[in-house]
């Protein structure tokens, strides 16, 4: 069995889960969400956890508890606590502000870029170059990080774009005559 999907997920107080077959629903005052569970992995709940067994004896239920547990652990944890990726803008005027469900962006294009925000994610702009994401879906909050980030890749030469708050940029010399 998987090694990752032999841990139990400790479900904490004010987080509900419901098994209905093969289906996994978590809620919370945050939101809920639900996961179809692969009909080679079972799910079970009992004393405040979830813990994850393989329904056969095969390769592909290996790899299919281990995926679910995981993914059923990014739910509980983001429903409790949220998860949250900073991301900084480098060069020179350009800025981030955040107007409610739209996060607006100046790039050094020669129009404004609006990125409407989808439900269940937030923006903070602390300063005018740091975007704060806020969310408690881990696959739509790095979705909408990479979207971000797709305006303006930092590009190697001068390190200018959109980047990871923890992101490496390496610098290329220039060309030399």
């Amino acid at each position: 069995m998987s090694r990752i999907a032999k841990e139990s997920i400790a479900i904490p107080q004010g987080v509900e889960v419901s098994i209905d077959g093969q289906k996994v629903s978590v809620k919370s005052k945050k939101g809920q969400m639900e996961l179809n569970v692969h009909p080679t992995v079972k799910v079970t709940c009992a004393d405040n956890s979830l813990k994850v067994e393989q329904a056969v004896e095969s390769k592909e239920a290996n790899m299919q508890s281990g995926t679910t547990r995981a993914l059923l652990n990014n739910m509980v944890h983001g429903l409790d606590k949220g998860f949250e990726i900073k991301m900084k803008l480098v060069g020179v005027g350009y800025r981030a502000q955040s107007k409610g469900k739209t996060l607006g962006l100046t790039l050094g294009f020669s129009h404004p870029v609006d990125y409407a925000l989808p439900e269940g994610v937030t923006a903070e702009t602390p300063t005018q170059n740091d975007i704060v994401l806020k969310g408690y879906d881990k696959a739509l909050l790095g979705q909408v990080a990479a979207n971000i980030r797709k305006y303006r890749a930092p590009e190697p030469y001068k390190g200018k774009g959109i980047r990871f708050a923890d992101e490496v940029v390496h610098i290329k010399e220039a060309k030399k005559k």
